[in-house]
Protein backbone atom coordinates (compact mmCIF):
# COMPACT_ATOMS: atom_id res chain seq x y z
CA UNK A 1 0.00 0.00 0.00
CA UNK A 2 2.83 2.40 0.87
CA UNK A 3 4.61 1.82 -2.44
CA UNK A 4 1.38 2.42 -4.34
CA UNK A 5 0.69 5.63 -2.41
CA UNK A 6 4.20 7.05 -2.45
CA UNK A 7 5.45 5.88 -5.86
CA UNK A 8 2.74 4.74 -8.25
CA UNK A 9 0.10 7.40 -7.49
CA UNK A 10 2.39 10.47 -7.86
CA UNK A 11 4.06 8.96 -10.96
CA UNK A 12 0.68 8.34 -12.55
CA UNK A 13 -0.40 11.90 -11.73
CA UNK A 14 2.67 13.32 -13.47
CA UNK A 15 2.12 11.16 -16.55
CA UNK A 16 -1.56 12.09 -16.75
CA UNK A 17 -0.75 15.79 -16.40
CA UNK A 18 1.82 15.50 -19.18
CA UNK A 19 -0.69 13.68 -21.37
CA UNK A 20 -3.28 16.39 -20.84
CA UNK A 21 -0.63 18.89 -21.97
CA UNK A 22 -0.13 16.72 -25.09
CA UNK A 23 3.46 15.95 -24.17
CA UNK A 24 2.93 12.20 -24.15
CA UNK A 25 0.30 9.51 -24.42
CA UNK A 26 -1.87 8.29 -21.56
CA UNK A 27 -0.57 5.01 -20.18
CA UNK A 28 -1.73 2.53 -17.63
CA UNK A 29 0.42 1.94 -14.58
CA UNK A 30 0.08 -1.38 -12.82
CA UNK A 31 -0.03 -1.10 -9.05
CA UNK A 32 1.65 -3.38 -6.56
CA UNK A 33 -0.57 -6.09 -5.17
CA UNK A 34 -1.82 -5.21 -1.70
CA UNK A 35 -2.34 -7.96 0.84
CA UNK A 36 -4.96 -7.01 3.39
CA UNK A 37 -3.77 -7.72 6.91
CA UNK A 38 -6.09 -7.44 9.89
CA UNK A 39 -4.13 -5.79 12.67
CA UNK A 40 -4.91 -6.33 16.32
CA UNK A 41 -6.25 -3.13 17.90
CA UNK A 42 -5.01 -2.01 21.30
CA UNK A 43 -7.59 -1.96 24.07
CA UNK A 44 -7.83 -0.02 27.30
CA UNK A 45 -6.89 -3.21 29.19
CA UNK A 46 -3.75 -3.58 27.04
CA UNK A 47 -2.77 0.05 27.58
CA UNK A 48 -3.28 -0.21 31.35
CA UNK A 49 -1.02 -3.27 31.48
CA UNK A 50 1.54 -1.36 29.40
CA UNK A 51 1.34 1.71 31.65
CA UNK A 52 1.91 -0.41 34.76
CA UNK A 53 5.52 -1.08 33.73
CA UNK A 54 6.44 2.20 32.04
CA UNK A 55 7.48 5.70 33.10
CA UNK A 56 4.72 8.31 33.01
CA UNK A 57 5.71 9.81 29.66
CA UNK A 58 5.75 6.50 27.77
CA UNK A 59 2.59 5.19 29.40
CA UNK A 60 0.93 8.53 28.78
CA UNK A 61 1.87 8.29 25.12
CA UNK A 62 0.07 4.97 24.70
CA UNK A 63 -3.07 6.23 26.45
CA UNK A 64 -3.00 9.48 24.47
CA UNK A 65 -2.94 7.66 21.13
CA UNK A 66 -5.70 5.27 22.20
CA UNK A 67 -8.07 7.99 23.45
CA UNK A 68 -7.42 10.67 20.81
CA UNK A 69 -6.60 8.59 17.74
CA UNK A 70 -3.35 10.50 17.25
CA UNK A 71 -0.62 9.02 15.10
CA UNK A 72 2.65 8.57 16.97
CA UNK A 73 4.26 11.27 14.81
CA UNK A 74 1.48 13.67 15.82
CA UNK A 75 1.67 12.76 19.50
CA UNK A 76 5.42 13.28 19.64
CA UNK A 77 5.00 16.85 18.36
CA UNK A 78 2.72 17.97 21.19
CA UNK A 79 4.03 21.11 22.87
CA UNK A 80 2.75 21.05 26.47
CA UNK A 81 2.78 24.85 26.68
CA UNK A 82 1.17 25.67 23.33
CA UNK A 83 -1.01 22.68 22.48
CA UNK A 84 -2.19 21.25 25.80
CA UNK A 85 -4.94 22.65 28.03
CA UNK A 86 -5.65 20.28 30.91
CA UNK A 87 -8.20 22.63 32.46
CA UNK A 88 -10.32 22.67 29.31
CA UNK A 89 -9.41 19.00 28.68
CA UNK A 90 -8.32 19.68 25.11
CA UNK A 91 -5.23 19.25 23.00
CA UNK A 92 -4.40 20.65 19.58
CA UNK A 93 -3.17 17.89 17.29
CA UNK A 94 -1.33 18.93 14.15
CA UNK A 95 -2.01 16.45 11.36
CA UNK A 96 1.31 15.23 9.99
CA UNK A 97 -0.19 14.15 6.66
CA UNK A 98 -2.46 17.03 5.65
CA UNK A 99 -1.05 19.91 7.68
CA UNK A 100 -4.47 20.51 9.26
CA UNK A 101 -5.17 20.81 12.96
CA UNK A 102 -7.87 19.28 15.10
CA UNK A 103 -8.81 19.73 18.73
CA UNK A 104 -8.99 16.48 20.66
CA UNK A 105 -11.06 15.98 23.79
CA UNK A 106 -9.16 14.49 26.75
CA UNK A 107 -11.11 12.02 28.92
CA UNK A 108 -10.47 12.44 32.64
CA UNK A 109 -8.17 9.42 32.93
CA UNK A 110 -6.01 10.89 30.18
CA UNK A 111 -5.91 14.29 31.92
CA UNK A 112 -4.59 12.58 35.05
CA UNK A 113 -1.99 10.61 33.09
CA UNK A 114 -0.73 13.71 31.28
CA UNK A 115 -0.62 15.74 34.49
CA UNK A 116 1.70 13.11 36.00
CA UNK A 117 4.31 13.53 33.26
CA UNK A 118 7.29 15.47 34.54
CA UNK A 119 7.89 18.42 32.23
CA UNK A 120 11.31 19.08 30.73
CA UNK A 121 11.98 22.69 29.62
CA UNK A 122 12.18 22.95 25.85
CA UNK A 123 11.02 19.36 25.32
CA UNK A 124 7.81 18.05 23.82
CA UNK A 125 5.13 16.51 26.04
CA UNK A 126 6.23 12.90 25.68
CA UNK A 127 9.97 13.76 25.64
CA UNK A 128 10.88 11.61 22.63
CA UNK A 129 11.85 13.49 19.47
CA UNK A 130 11.16 10.74 16.93
CA UNK A 131 9.33 7.46 16.59
CA UNK A 132 12.65 5.64 16.33
CA UNK A 133 13.78 7.15 19.63
CA UNK A 134 10.66 5.85 21.41
CA UNK A 135 10.55 2.46 19.70
CA UNK A 136 13.25 0.74 21.76
CA UNK A 137 11.64 1.74 25.06
CA UNK A 138 8.21 0.76 23.73
CA UNK A 139 9.33 -2.75 22.76
CA UNK A 140 11.12 -3.29 26.06
CA UNK A 141 8.02 -2.25 28.02
CA UNK A 142 5.81 -4.61 26.03
CA UNK A 143 8.17 -7.45 26.86
CA UNK A 144 8.23 -6.57 30.57
CA UNK A 145 4.45 -6.42 30.71
CA UNK A 146 4.12 -9.81 29.03
CA UNK A 147 1.43 -8.52 26.66
CA UNK A 148 0.83 -8.87 22.92
CA UNK A 149 3.56 -7.09 20.91
CA UNK A 150 1.42 -4.30 19.51
CA UNK A 151 2.82 -1.30 17.66
CA UNK A 152 2.23 2.41 18.16
CA UNK A 153 -0.34 2.36 15.36
CA UNK A 154 -2.37 -0.32 17.12
CA UNK A 155 -3.41 2.37 19.62
CA UNK A 156 -4.83 4.52 16.81
CA UNK A 157 -6.39 1.34 15.44
CA UNK A 158 -7.94 0.70 18.85
CA UNK A 159 -9.39 4.23 18.91
CA UNK A 160 -11.29 3.67 15.66
CA UNK A 161 -12.32 0.11 16.43
CA UNK A 162 -13.65 0.94 19.90
CA UNK A 163 -15.72 3.88 18.65
CA UNK A 164 -17.18 1.93 15.74
CA UNK A 165 -18.15 -0.95 18.02
CA UNK A 166 -19.67 1.54 20.44
CA UNK A 167 -22.04 2.61 17.66
CA UNK A 168 -20.39 5.89 16.64
CA UNK A 169 -20.96 6.47 12.93
CA UNK A 170 -17.96 6.14 10.64
CA UNK A 171 -18.04 9.77 9.45
CA UNK A 172 -17.78 11.03 13.03
CA UNK A 173 -14.98 8.56 13.80
CA UNK A 174 -13.06 9.80 10.76
CA UNK A 175 -13.46 13.40 11.88
CA UNK A 176 -12.43 12.71 15.47
CA UNK A 177 -9.35 10.77 14.42
CA UNK A 178 -8.23 13.03 11.61
CA UNK A 179 -8.92 10.68 8.70
CA UNK A 180 -9.80 12.48 5.47
CA UNK A 181 -11.66 9.49 4.02
CA UNK A 182 -14.45 7.86 6.01
CA UNK A 183 -14.49 4.96 3.54
CA UNK A 184 -10.90 4.18 4.49
CA UNK A 185 -11.88 4.08 8.17
CA UNK A 186 -14.74 1.70 7.44
CA UNK A 187 -12.64 -0.57 5.23
CA UNK A 188 -9.63 -0.67 7.55
CA UNK A 189 -11.19 -0.67 11.01
CA UNK A 190 -14.77 -1.84 10.55
CA UNK A 191 -14.05 -5.50 11.24
CA UNK A 192 -16.98 -7.82 11.69
CA UNK A 193 -17.58 -9.19 15.17
CA UNK A 194 -17.76 -12.98 15.19
CA UNK A 195 -20.89 -13.32 17.30
CA UNK A 196 -24.04 -14.76 15.66
CA UNK A 197 -26.16 -13.81 18.69
CA UNK A 198 -25.85 -10.11 17.80
CA UNK A 199 -29.09 -10.47 15.83
CA UNK A 200 -30.83 -10.47 19.21
CA UNK A 201 -30.27 -6.71 19.27
CA UNK A 202 -32.87 -6.30 16.51
CA UNK A 203 -35.65 -7.34 18.87
CA UNK A 204 -34.16 -6.01 22.08
CA UNK A 205 -34.41 -2.29 21.33
CA UNK A 206 -37.15 -0.05 22.67
CA UNK A 207 -38.14 0.82 19.10
CA UNK A 208 -38.61 -2.83 18.17
CA UNK A 209 -40.64 -3.40 21.31
CA UNK A 210 -42.86 -0.41 20.53
CA UNK A 211 -43.54 -1.73 17.01
CA UNK A 212 -44.38 -5.14 18.46
CA UNK A 213 -46.78 -3.59 21.01
CA UNK A 214 -48.53 -1.60 18.28
CA UNK A 215 -48.95 -4.70 16.13
CA UNK A 216 -50.43 -6.57 19.11
CA UNK A 217 -52.87 -3.75 19.78
CA UNK A 218 -53.94 -3.63 16.13
CA UNK A 219 -54.51 -7.39 16.03
CA UNK A 220 -56.63 -7.22 19.19
CA UNK A 221 -58.78 -4.44 17.71
CA UNK A 222 -59.43 -6.40 14.55
CA UNK A 223 -60.35 -9.51 16.53
CA UNK A 224 -62.80 -7.49 18.59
Amino acid sequence: MTRNRQVIVPTQAIINHSAESELCQHIRVKRFKVETKIKTPATLAWVRAFMAVTPAHLGGLSLFMLLTGARVSEALRIDPDKDLNLTARTCVIKDTKTGKERIAHLPQILVVALANIKRAPGRTLFLYTTKAAADKSWRAAVKRAGIAPLSFHCCRHGFATALLRAGVDVITVAKLGGWSDAAHVFKTYGHAVDDPTLTERIVSTELAQAVFDNEESASAAVAF
